[in-house]
C-alpha cells in the first residue's frame, strides 16, 4: 500500500498551528493569575458582604434561640399562674352568689320611638331634585346623601360638585367631611319643583 507524503506546505501549517496552539496555553496560564486578582477583588467585597449577613444571621439566631427560652420559661410559669387565678375566681363566686333581681312590669318603660322626618315622596329619576329636597331641612355629608340616593361615591361627588358649581347648593369646607346646605336658588329650584310636579 502506498502512502501519500503530503506537501512540505502542508506540514509546516501542522507544525505552526501546533506551536501557535502551546504558545497561546502558555500565555493563557501566565496572564491568567492577573486577570483572577481583579476579579478576586469583585469577589472581596461579595465575600465581605456574604460575612457581615452571615454575622447578621448569627445574631438574630441568637437573640431567636434567647427569646424562644424565655418564652418557654414564662410559658411554664403562665399555667400556674392562671390555673391559681381561675381556682380563686371560682372560690369567689361559690362564695358570693348574687340574688337574681326581679324588674316588675310597672318599672319598664316603653322607649320613645324617635320618627325621622318624612321626606317627600319623590322618585329619585332627577337626582338634582331628590337631592335638593333631601338638604331643604338640614345639612347633610356625601356620604348621607350617598346612602340616600344608592349610587356610587363618585357619581354623588360629581353631582354635588355640579351643584355646587351652578351655585344651588353651598359647601361648608370647615370641618371634615364637607356638609352641603340649600342656597336661595336651590329653594327657588325646589319650589318650582314642587309647582309645577313631574306627572308620568
Amino acid at each position: 500500500m502506498l502512502v501519500e507524503i503530503p506537501e512540505p506546505e502542508v506540514i509546516l501549517g501542522v507544525i505552526l498551528a501546533f506551536i501557535v496552539g502551546i504558545v497561546g496555553l502558555y500565555a493563557y496560564f501566565k496572564i491568567s493569575p492577573f486577570v483572577r486578582i481583579k476579579s478576586d477583588g469583585f469577589d472581596a467585597t461579595q465575600t465581605e458582604r456574604l460575612e457581615y449577613y452571615e454575622r447578621q444571621l448569627i445574631d438574630m439566631k441568637i437573640r431567636l434561640d434567647a427569646l424562644e427560652i424565655q418564652g418557654i420559661e414564662q410559658k411554664v410559669e403562665d399555667p400556674n399562674l392562671e390555673l391559681k387565678q381561675f381556682l380563686e375566681k371560682l372560690a369567689k363566686k361559690e362564695v358570693q352568689e348574687r340574688p337574681v333581681e326581679v324588674v316588675s312590669k310597672s318599672e319598664i318603660t316603653p322607649e320613645k320611638v324617635v320618627s325621622t322626618p318624612n321626606i317627600p315622596n319623590i322618585t329619585p329619576a332627577n337626582p338634582i331634585d331628590y337631592v335638593l329636597h333631601l338638604i331643604t331641612d338640614k345639612s347633610m355629608t356625601s356620604r348621607d346623601i350617598q346612602i340616600t340616593l344608592k349610587k356610587s361615591r363618585e357619581h354623588t361627588s360629581r353631582l354635588m360638585k355640579k351643584l355646587f358649581e351652578e351655585g344651588y347648593v353651598q359647601r361648608n369646607t370647615e370641618s371634615k367631611p364637607y356638609t352641603y346646605s340649600i342656597t336661595e336658588k336651590g329653594m327657588a329650584k325646589v319650589g318650582q319643583v314642587e309647582v309645577n310636579p313631574i306627572t308620568e
